[in-house]
């Protein structure tokens, strides 16, 4: 036996029951159904915080990936004007404009092959071996 009950909706969560209902090719009445039985549920609180722990051991690996990242990024470009700054000798002053010129057509040249990298999907971060910087548990996933 089944006891009816009257509910109101608010418009716009009706026309979602109704949508599912269409799609689903069910009664809204079982939809009804299945969303109270599902919050009465005594396990349904236990589904939520299981859904909820994985959420956040997922978006915890992708902090610690971009905590490596950026670690290694910083690295990287410390070495790099470590190095820069030790191999370049000073320019006179009457080279200057034409060292700015240079420097800015291999600027321009740098950044358009950065670019098409980044594009095409390709990292440094993947050219790394594994022995010489860990990749984040999540990276095999």
């Amino acid at each position: 036996m089944r006891t009816r009950l009257n509910v109101y909706f608010p418009p716009a969560l009706a026309k979602q029951v109704d949508e599912l209902a269409i799609r689903r090719r069910i009664s809204r009445s079982a939809i009804v159904e299945a969303a109270v039985a599902s919050y009465l549920s005594p396990d349904g609180a236990d589904r939520m915080e299981a859904a909820f722990a994985r959420r956040l051991d997922r978006l915890s690996r992708q902090v610690q990936r971009l905590e490596r990242n950026t670690g290694l990024s910083t690295e990287a470009l410390a070495l790099f004007v470590r190095f820069w700054l030790s191999v370049t000798p000073p320019l006179p002053d009457e080279d200057q404009a034409a060292a700015q010129v240079k420097g800015r057509k291999r600027y321009e040249g740098f950044i358009e092959t950065l670019g098409r990298r980044f594009a095409s999907g390709k990292s440094l971060l993947d050219e790394i071996p594994e022995d010489v910087w860990p990749k984040a548990a999540s990276d095999s996933e």
